[in-house]
């Protein structure tokens, strides 16, 4: 059973702890006492667009009034942080504390433990990186799940039924068959888009029954014989009728089909819910629950974690900031600003706008099968390990079969091959 929430700590207090291990590290001397003692911000470097780096942004704001502190939040372009941060971590040169995508093994061994502030807490920690001494790498920021969007103009004009209520979920045979429906009665050009990612296939797989690729004892791949059915009826959908076979093969943009009106549905997550609320005017749109066949399962988690770094002098100043960040009252803040799936079981949000659309995705994560919280444990264990692949084999395997360059037991052959050499045995 998971603990209560702890009480949120009084503004005094984290002045007076501060100030506390100010003086307490100034006692014992050294450079890294001197730097404590500086009045020089808190950097913070993120990715985020708008909402999610506004949110921050807006917590800074609060943390600086409630304390003094000075959080700087630093803005920089998602594809360039990993390099960013790597480059840092080689000239000694880190910030105080960054959101990042994942663990990179340039700086692993360059983190502060986070235990203080997962402890006694409800943060979902099966979304933490921890490491077989327990020590805490990371924090998840926030949740993301894969989710499904509809045209629901098109849906109304054709006089299409779709789900409304968990009672009345699709099967994927239903989906498609209403979907192809839609297109005739429509003439819309595509009947579906999904993102070109084994993030969103995971899912896919997994409405189909697939134990998606794990590893024995002894780090050899293998998987079931669901993920052979699922692959074979995803590539029966890329016929350039249903699914443009571009999007898959050469890399098109679905979000930019699906915003164009012409497509009928839009496999893709949680993060599209701020965008499309601003820039879809032309049509209305609606998230639905995904198809099941026979399973239900969205895949999700944590969609980027808050990490501090050794090295920058500040490592106490940080930590209580981020302490300050998960304490209820303030996530929750935090979430209704960056319209965040909230990492704090049980922690009501209440979000400005698009409520129903959070609530759904909340609804699908509750009712995922055990098998995508499985597959994320493995994901961590090897982030924390410092072992990746090179590329994405699920995904890059399978747009070779989808364009005809191997058959399908290849393709689940590679993939195994490949997951087998670069990843190998979990401790």
């Amino acid at each position: 059973m998971r603990s209560q929430p702890r009480r949120r700590s009084s503004a005094m207090g984290v002045l007076a702890a501060a100030a506390t291990l100010a003086l307490m590290t100034a006692c014992a001397g050294g450079p890294a006492a001197e730097e404590e003692a500086t009045d020089e911000p808190l950097q913070f470097f993120l990715s985020g667009d708008a909402n999610q780096g506004g949110g921050f942004a807006h917590m800074a704001e609060l943390y600086e009034e409630e304390t003094g502190v000075e959080v700087e939040i630093v803005d920089i372009a998602n594809e360039d942080l990993p390099t960013k941060l790597k480059n840092a971590a080689q000239a000694n040169d880190l910030p105080a504390l960054a959101r990042v995508g994942g663990i990179d093994p340039v700086w692993k061994d360059l983190t502060v433990d986070l235990a203080s502030v997962t402890e006694g807490s409800d943060i979902r920690t099966d979304l933490a990186a921890v490491d077989e001494d327990g020590k805490v790498l990371s924090v998840p920021t926030d949740i993301t799940a894969v989710g499904l969007f509809i045209n629901k103009t098109l849906f109304d004009q054709a006089g299409v039924a779709y789900p409304t209520s968990p009672d009345d979920i699709w099967t994927w045979d239903e989906y498609v068959a209403a979907v192809k429906q839609v297109q005739a009665n429509t003439g819309a050009t595509y009947g579906m888009v999904m993102d070109r990612s084994s993030h969103r296939l995971k899912a896919f797989l997994y409405e189909f029954g697939s134990d998606y690729f794990q590893p024995d004892e002894d780090g050899q791949f293998e998987t079931n014989g669901a993920t052979k059915e699922a692959l074979e009826y995803f590539a029966s959908l890329n016929d350039d009728s249903f699914m443009p076979r571009s999007v898959w093969l050469s890399d098109g943009d679905p979000n930019g089909l699906f915003k164009s009106g012409d497509v009928v549905a839009y496999m893709s997550g949680s993060w599209q819910i701020a965008d499309f609320a601003v820039n879809i005017a032309d049509f209305e749109w609606e998230s639905v629950r995904m198809p099941k066949q026979p399973i239900r399962s969205t895949n999700y988690g944590n969609a980027a974690n808050i990490v501090v770094f050794e090295g920058s002098g500040q490592e106490d100043a940080a930590l209580a900031f981020v302490e300050w960040l998960y304490e209820p009252e303030n996530y929750r803040e935090l979430a209704e600003t960056s319209g965040f799936l909230p990492v704090i079981d049980g922690l009501e949000v209440t979000y400005s706008s698009n409520a129903e659309d959070f609530e759904l995705y909340n609804e699908e994560i509750a009712a995922s099968d055990a098998i995508a919280a499985k597959i994320k444990k493995n994901d961590l264990a090897y982030e924390v390990l410092g072992v990746t692949t090179e590329g994405d084999p699920v995904r890059d395997e399978t747009v070779k079969y989808l364009n005809g360059e191997q058959d399908v037991d290849t393709t689940i052959q590679n993939i195994i091959d490949q997951l087998s050499d670069q990843l190998g045995a979990l401790p």
